[in-house]
C-alpha cells in the first residue's frame, strides 16, 4: 500500500505532459488537463534561483539510483527527455531553446527522446539516425512543425513517410530508413529508454541534472520548470569536481 502511495504522489505533478500511454496519437495524455498556467510556447524563460530554492518533492525529486546520460567529464548535464510525438513538447520547444541559451560555461544540454514503445520509438529512431547523418539540428524544429502545425507526418507515419521527410536536408530517404533500423541507433534507443527507467521519468517533457534530480512539467507552467532546473544547475556548479 505505501509503495502505491508514494507511486501516486510521484505522478500527481505530471500534469501537463505526455506519458507512455500516449502510443498513437499526437495529443495530450488522458490525465487532468494543462491549466492556464502553463507557459505561452515561446515565452521567454528565466534561470534566476527562485527566490525560495526549489523543494525535494514538490519542484523536483531526487534520483538515488539515477545516473548522467553521458560522462560528466567535469560538465554539468541537462538532459531533456522529450517525445516529437508529444505536443507538449513541441510547445515547450521554444521556451526550452531560449533558456539553453542563457546556460552558463560548463553545462553541456543533451536531448534524449523518450522510447515508451510504438511511435515514440519508431521518432527515437528517426532522431538518432538524424544525429548519425548530421542532419539533427537542422531538422529537429521542422519535425515538431511537421507533426503538430502542417500535420504532414503523424505518430502512425511510415518509415518511407519519415525517410521523405528528412530527404530534404540532403540525405538520400531509403538511406535514412536503414540507418533507422542500424545496430547502432537501436542500441542509441535502447540507452535512452534506460536512461528514462533509471531516471523515474513518467511524463515528456523531463529535465535530469546530472543524473541526480529530475524535474517534471507540472500545472506551474514550463517557465517554473526552467527556473527550478536552473537553481539546480548552479546549486551543482558550486559543487567542487
Amino acid at each position: 500500500m505505501k509503495s502505491r502511495l508514494s507511486l501516486l504522489l510521484f505522478l500527481l505533478p505530471l500534469l501537463a505532459a505526455c506519458g507512455p500511454g500516449d502510443k498513437s496519437t499526437a495529443t495530450p495524455a488522458a490525465t487532468p488537463p494543462a491549466t492556464s498556467a502553463v507557459a505561452t510556447p515561446g515565452q521567454a524563460a528565466q534561470t534566476e534561483i527562485p527566490a525560495t530554492a526549489p523543494i525535494a518533492g514538490v519542484d523536483y525529486f531526487e534520483l538515488p539510483q539515477g545516473a548522467p546520460y553521458a560522462p560528466l567529464d567535469g560538465q554539468v548535464e541537462v538532459a531533456e527527455v522529450f517525445g516529437y510525438v508529444c505536443v507538449h513538447c513541441a510547445n515547450f520547444e521554444p521556451s526550452l531553446v531560449a533558456w539553453k541559451k542563457t546556460l552558463p560555461a560548463g553545462v553541456r544540454f543533451s536531448p534524449v527522446p523518450a522510447a515508451f514503445g510504438g511511435p515514440w520509438d519508431t521518432y527515437a529512431r528517426a532522431f538518432y539516425a538524424a544525429e548519425a547523418l548530421g542532419i539533427r539540428e537542422q531538422s529537429h524544429q521542422a519535425l515538431f512543425d511537421a507533426l503538430h502545425v502542417q500535420h504532414s507526418l503523424a505518430p502512425t507515419s511510415t518509415l518511407e513517410q519519415i525517410g521523405a521527410f528528412y530527404a530534404q536536408y540532403g540525405v538520400d530517404a531509403q538511406r535514412f530508413v536503414a540507418t533507422m533500423q542500424d545496430a547502432a541507433v537501436s542500441a542509441k534507443v535502447a540507452a535512452a529508454r534506460q536512461f528514462a527507467e533509471r531516471s523515474r521519468v513518467e511524463g515528456t517533457p523531463s529535465l535530469i541534472i546530472d543524473g541526480k534530480y529530475l524535474v517534471p512539467v507540472d500545472e506551474r507552467g514550463y517557465d517554473h520548470m526552467l527556473r527550478t532546473a536552473g537553481a539546480l544547475v548552479a546549486q551543482r556548479q558550486a559543487v567542487p569536481k
